[in-house]
């Protein structure tokens, strides 16, 4: 959990700094890097490209991450994730959906996200207003945790995949007005994929009783 305002991480776990694959998690800097690389060329992304960007936050779609991650140079975008974002654990895997992030550095991205150094300030609002209104199968976790007043006002992406290890690796990100969440899992898939939907709904839960 990271303070906004202070920019302080509380971590409830001692392996923090331990990484995972983000599975789908990463597209949101996927879209950041590309809109504000966009920017930076004065290049304004057209309608296709947008289409594409709004269906790989909202119902995350595998197709337009690949598609991104080509037009970012998947290893550079995530060197510069890195070097932007201040994270100290993370690295590139063999496709975006294998990147490893930790969990103190997946706060580290959500802010770099929410003020504005990810995807600049041409960018930010939208990118912030798709992520606000992820649906379908993505929009669990964190969110079913928030009153509706907070949830409205929360930005999240959420990653979820069983991998050749025969496990789950489940992780929600959460920014919020004034804090960012960031939950990572790995458990046997025997479990199903509610256990760790569950373990981010219920470190929310007991953070917002706090």
């Amino acid at each position: 959990l990271m303070d906004r305002t202070t920019g302080a991480i509380t971590a409830s776990s001692p392996n923090a700094g331990a990484t995972n694959v983000t599975a789908s998690m990463i597209k949101a800097w996927l879209a950041a890097d590309f809109l504000r690389r966009s920017a930076e060329r004065k290049v304004t992304p057209g309608s296709s490209d947008m289409h594409e960007l709004t269906i790989m936050i909202r119902d995350s779609d595998n197709d337009a991450a690949s598609y991104f991650a080509r037009l970012n140079g998947y290893t550079g975008s995530i060197s510069r994730l890195r070097s932007m974002c201040g994270l100290t654990d993370s690295r590139a895997g063999v496709d975006w959906a294998h990147t490893l992030v930790s969990a103190r550095d997946t706060v580290r991205m959500g802010l770099c996200i929410g003020d504005g150094r990810a995807a600049g300030p041409k960018w930010t609002g939208w990118l912030l207003n798709e992520m606000r209104n992820v649906r379908g199968a993505g929009r669990f976790g964190i969110i079913s945790a928030l009153p509706a007043d907070i949830a409205s006002q929360t930005a999240i992406k959420n990653g979820w995949v069983v991998k050749n290890d025969d496990k789950w690796h489940i992780n929600c990100m959460a920014i919020g007005p004034d804090w960012v969440l960031g939950v990572m899992t790995v458990y046997p898939s025997v479990k199903g994929m509610g256990q760790g939907i569950n373990i981010c709904k219920s470190v929310a839960q007991q953070l917002m009783a706090k």
